[in-house]
């Protein structure tokens, strides 16, 4: 006759080394998902494909001004001016980030700002508290005109020419 102890034991112990591997591999993916900083990102002029998908990536008006700079208008680095040069920018707390936000409401990897064609997105990482748009909370990646507002935590910051 098989103890009744002895098999709640065992599956006790069983149960326990499962929940451990649970937790080893929990953290094994939250530091990976910290650690990498992201895919690689073509950037300059969208392909006839892309034109044709996203008309919004096409800039047909030859009068319109590029960004050139982004800039902290309000927050910890007010005044803070990042010069523009075709590469995407990572903003959180996280040191190798482009623009280290000093910001107790931004996340490690908080969000990224990439060009395509001739426009600047934003685009939220999975951030605890979110990146808003104006006042729209983003959701996907979505463009960001000069002067338009993007608020991380207590951070804004704006696109300018």
């Amino acid at each position: 006759m098989l103890d009744l102890n002895g098999l709640t034991l065992t599956v006790l112990r069983f149960g326990f080394l499962l929940l451990l591997w649970v937790l080893i591999f929990s953290i094994v993916t939250a530091m990976r998902r910290d650690l990498v900083i992201g895919r690689k990102v073509r950037t300059g002029t969208p392909t006839a494909r892309q034109a044709r998908k996203h008309p919004e990536l096409v800039d047909e008006s030859p009068a319109r001004q590029h960004a050139r700079q982004l800039i902290v208008v309000e927050g910890p680095l007010s005044g803070r001016v990042i010069d523009l040069d075709g590469t995407p920018i990572l903003l959180g707390r996280a040191q190798e980030s482009t623009l280290v936000l000093e910001d107790d409401y931004a996340s490690g990897r908080h969000a990224r700002l990439f060009p395509q064609g001739s426009r600047w997105f934003i685009e939220d990482l999975g951030s605890t508290n979110g990146t808003y748009l104006a006042d729209q909370q983003l959701t996907r990646a979505l463009p960001v005109e000069l002067g338009v507002p993007v608020r991380i935590g207590k951070t804004v910051i704006e696109l300018r020419p």
